[in-house]
C-alpha cells in the first residue's frame, strides 16, 4: 500500500473526490463572516449556496481526502488498508490551490477535508494543519472551512485546527461500542469520543469569554457534528436514535448524520444487503432526527424497546400521532405551541404563524391553508371552533389507511434512488450526453 509517485492533481482530485463520497457529514455552514481586505471570501451563516444530490447530499463543498491511504483495516471503508487499490496523496499546496481555484470560478463555497491515516493520527493531523494554516494566512482565504477531526491526535493538533476551521466533525462510525470492536477494531468509543470533547469545551470556554479569541479567529464557531452508517451493524433504530440523542445532549453537537451502509468490500462480517443501501431506513432517522432538534420529541417517545424500529411506511411523526390517538383532536384556537408541533401537517413555521395569528382572530381550515398547514394530514388530528374539516371518525385503522397512500409512493421513491452516483461539475442529474474529455480535463484543472 503505497502512495503512487508521479501523478498529476487532475488525476488525485479524481482519485481522492471519489473516495471522498461516502462520508456525509458535510453541512451548511452556520456561521457569519464577512469579506475582509486582502482576503478571498467569506461565510454566511444562513447556508452556503448549495447545490443537491438526489438523496440530499450537499455538494456545493469542495470535498475531498488529502489522502486515501489508511494504517486502519475498517471492514465496511473502501480505503481499508488490505484493499488494492490505488494510493495518492495531496499536499497542502496543492489543496490551497485547488480550493483558491474553484471558489474564483464560483464552483464551489468552502472546502470539505478530511483523510485517512497516513502514518499515523498526529502525522495526518498536522498535515492537515498546515493545509488550513496555508489556506488562511497564505492564500488568504476567508471562506468556509469543515475539516474532520483524527481520533487520536493530539490534542495540541486539533486546537489549532479548530482554531482555522469553522465546524469540525469526528465520526462515530458505529452507535456501539460493539459494533466497533466488530468491524473496526483498531478504533474505540474512548478515542473517538474525547476530541468531541476537547471541541465541545472549547466552544463553551469561548462562549464563556474564558479563553480569548486567538489572532481575531474563534474556535471552531459553526459547531462540530458527527456522523454513523446505518445498517452494517445490526442496532436497531431505537439504539440508533437514542445514541443521537445522547450526543445532542451531552456534547452539544450541530447535527448528527446518517450513512446508508454501501457494500464496498467483500467481507463475511458485513450484511449482504440484497434490497441495496437502506436507504429508506437512513430517511427515517434524519426525520426521527429532525423530530428531536426542532419538535421537542424524545427517543423514547418515537420508539421503544417493544417498538424498536420506525414504521417503513409512515414517517415517524404520524406513526407517533397513530399511537396516541388519546390526544387528538387537537383544538387549533387553544392547543399549546408545543402540542402545534405534534400534528402531522404543521411545521415549526406553521406553527409560529398559528400562535401568532390567533391573538387577533379566530382561525379555521381556509386559513390553516394558507398559513402553510398540510391539511391533507392535518384534517384526521385537528378541530377548529369544535368541528373537524369533514365527519371523520378517530380510528387507527381508517386514519392509516388513509395517510398510506402518499406515504406508500414516497417511500418507494426514496428506496429506488440512484443514490450513490457521484456527481461532478458536469452533472446536473438530467445529463445524457458526456463532456468532451478535454474539455472535462481543462474545467478541472481550472482552465477555462
Amino acid at each position: 500500500m503505497l502512495i503512487q509517485e508521479g501523478m498529476g492533481v487532475q488525476e488525485k482530485l479524481a482519485l481522492l473526490a471519489d473516495a471522498a463520497k461516502y462520508d456525509v457529514a458535510c453541512t451548511s455552514s452556520g456561521v457569519d463572516r464577512k469579506n475582509k481586505p486582502g482576503t478571498l471570501g467569506n461565510a454566511v451563516s444562513a447556508g452556503l449556496c448549495h447545490s443537491f444530490a438526489a438523496d440530499g447530499r450537499c455538494i456545493s463543498l469542495l470535498k475531498i481526502l488529502f489522502t486515501n491511504q489508511c494504517i486502519y483495516d475498517c471492514r465496511y471503508c473502501v480505503n481499508r488498508r488490505s484493499n488494492d487499490t490505488r494510493r495518492t496523496a495531496f499536499t497542502p499546496d496543492e489543496v490551497c490551490r485547488l480550493t483558491i481555484e474553484f471558489y474564483r470560478r464560483n464552483y464551489i463555497e468552502g472546502l470539505f477535508l478530511s483523510s485517512g491515516i497516513l502514518h499515523s493520527p498526529d502525522y495526518t493531523m498536522d498535515l492537515l494543519y498546515q493545509t488550513l494554516w496555508k489556506l488562511r494566512n497564505e492564500y488568504r482565504f476567508n471562506g468556509y472551512i469543515h475539516i474532520k477531526a483524527i481520533p487520536g491526535a493530539d490534542p495540541a493538533l486539533v486546537e489549532r485546527v479548530g482554531l482555522l476551521a469553522d465546524r469540525m466533525s469526528v465520526n462515530l462510525e458505529l452507535p456501539t461500542s460493539e459494533g466497533l470492536k466488530r468491524l473496526a477494531p483498531a478504533k474505540t468509543r474512548e478515542k473517538i469520543l474525547r476530541p468531541m470533547r476537547q471541541i465541545q469545551r472549547g466552544i463553551q470556554a469561548q462562549r464563556q469569554e474564558i479563553i480569548p479569541y486567538r489572532g481575531g479567529r474563534r474556535f471552531v464557531p459553526a459547531g462540530q457534528s458527527t456522523q454513523m452508517i446505518v445498517g452494517a451493524t445490526p442496532e436497531n433504530d431505537y439504539q440508533m436514535i437514542s445514541v443521537a440523542e445522547a450526543l445532542y445532549r451531552n456534547y452539544d453537537l450541530k447535527r448528527v448524520f446518517y450513512s446508508a451502509f454501501v457494500r464496498v468490500n467483500d467481507d463475511s462480517l458485513l450484511p449482504a444487503l440484497p434490497g441495496g443501501p437502506p436507504l429508506l431506513r437512513e430517511h427515517r432517522l434524519y426525520q426521527a432526527d429532525w423530530l428531536m432538534r426542532f419538535y421537542g420529541f424524545e427517543a423514547g417517545e418515537l420508539l421503544s424497546s417493544k417498538q424498536p424500529n420506525f414504521n417503513v411506511f409512515l414517517d415517524p411523526k404520524c406513526d407517533w400521532a397513530l399511537r396516541h390517538l388519546e390526544q387528538f383532536p387537537v383544538e387549533i384556537n387553544k392547543a399549546s405551541y408545543g402540542m402545534l408541533l405534534r400534528v402531522p401537517g404543521v411545521g415549526v413555521k406553521s406553527a409560529k404563524r398559528i400562535a401568532a395569528a390567533r391573538r387577533s382572530a379566530v382561525l379555521d381550515f381556509p386559513d390553516l391553508k394558507r398559513i402553510g398547514v398540510v391539511l391533507k394530514r392535518a384534517v384526521y388530528f385537528i378541530t377548529c371552533n369544535g368541528r373537524m374539516m369533514y365527519p371523520l371518525k378517530i380510528d387507527q385503522d381508517f386514519i392509516t389507511s388513509q395517510l398510506l397512500g402518499d406515504e406508500r409512493r414516497n417511500a418507494w421513491d426514496i428506496s429506488q434512488r440512484d443514490a450513490y452516483r457521484q456527481m461532478s461539475m458536469f452533472d446536473d442529474g438530467f445529463m445524457q450526453v458526456q463532456p468532451d474529455p478535454e474539455e472535462k480535463a481543462g474545467v478541472l484543472a481550472g482552465q477555462l
